[in-house]
C-alpha cells in the first residue's frame, strides 16, 4: 500500500479507485516498476497483459520496448491518463486499453506475457481469485509475474486496517498451479529502492513470483 493507505475504505472497488484518482490531476510518475522491468526486459516482446494498470508507467514501458498490450483498470479515470501518457510518449498504437472489474471480467485471450503489479486494494477484492482467472490467459511457454508490496513503505504512519501482506509462498499455494504445468521461476522477497512523499531515499519489500506455463499444457 502506497499513497492510498489513508483513504476511506468504503463502498465498491470501482468508486473507491475512480474517487482515488480523481483527487488529484496525477497520481503515479509514471516510472516502471524496475522489478517488472528487469523481470521482462530479457524476454522476447510479444503480447502482455497488465492488470490493473492505473496511470499506464507499466505499459507505457512495455509498448516502448516492443509489446502488444492489453492494459485494464477498473478507474475510467486512470485509463483516460494512461492512454494520454502513451500517446505522449508516441506508443498509443501499441495498446488496448480496457476497463474491467476484475472480479467480474477479464480480457479474451492469451498472451506471453501476464503482469500483476502491486493489484492490492484496501477495499474488498478477490485477489486471489482474480490472480487465479489470470493464469489461465497465460499462452503456454508464456510467464505469469506477480508482485506485491510485501510489507508498509517505512514513512507508514497510519492505521493498518488489519493489512496482510502476501508472502511468496502464500502466493503460490493460493495460486495453486500444478507443477507438472507450471515452472516457478522465481519466489522470493527483494529490496527496492524508493522515494519517500518527503523526498528521502527509502528501502521497499516486494514479494516477486514468476511462473513459467509449460509448453504443450493447458493452464
Amino acid at each position: 500500500m502506497t499513497s492510498h493507505e489513508h483513504h476511506e475504505q468504503t463502498g465498491t472497488a470501482s468508486e473507491f479507485w475512480e474517487t482515488f484518482y480523481g483527487e488529484s490531476e496525477r497520481w503515479a510518475p509514471g516510472r516502471v516498476n524496475p522489478v517488472m522491468a528487469a523481470t521482462v526486459e530479457p524476454l522476447p516482446a510479444g503480447r502482455a497483459l497488465d492488470l490493473g494498470c492505473g496511470e499506464g508507467g507499466d505499459a507505457v514501458w512495455l509498448a516502448a520496448h516492443g509489446w502488444d498490450v492489453t492494459a485494464v483498470d477498473v478507474s475510467n479515470v486512470a485509463l483516460e491518463r494512461a492512454a494520454s501518457r502513451a500517446d505522449d510518449a508516441g506508443v498509443g498504437a501499441r495498446i488496448t486499453w480496457e476497463r474491467h472489474d476484475l472480479e467480474k471480467s477479464l480480457p479474451v485471450g492469451d498472451f506471453d506475457l501476464v503482469s500483476a503489479q502491486f493489484l492490492q486494494s484496501p477495499v474488498d477484492f478477490a485477489r486471489e481469485q482474480v490472480l487465479r482467472s489470470a493464469a489461465t490467459l497465460v499462452a503456454p511457454g508464456g510467464l505469469l509475474l506477480v508482485v506485491a508490496h510485501a510489507a508498509f513503505p517505512p514513512w507508514h504512519d497510519g492505521p493498518d486496517h488489519d493489512t496482510h501482506f502476501p508472502t511468496p509462498d502464500e502466493e503460490l499455494d493460493a495460486l495453486a498451479l500444478p507443477p507438472t504445468r507450471w515452472r516457478t521461476d522465481r519466489a522470493e522477497i527483494v529490496e527496492r529502492e524508493g522515494t519517500a512523499p518527503d523526498g528521502t531515499p527509502a528501502t521497499l519489500f516486494d514479494s516477486v513470483v514468476a511462473l513459467t506455463r509449460l509448453t504443450g499444457t493447458e493452464a
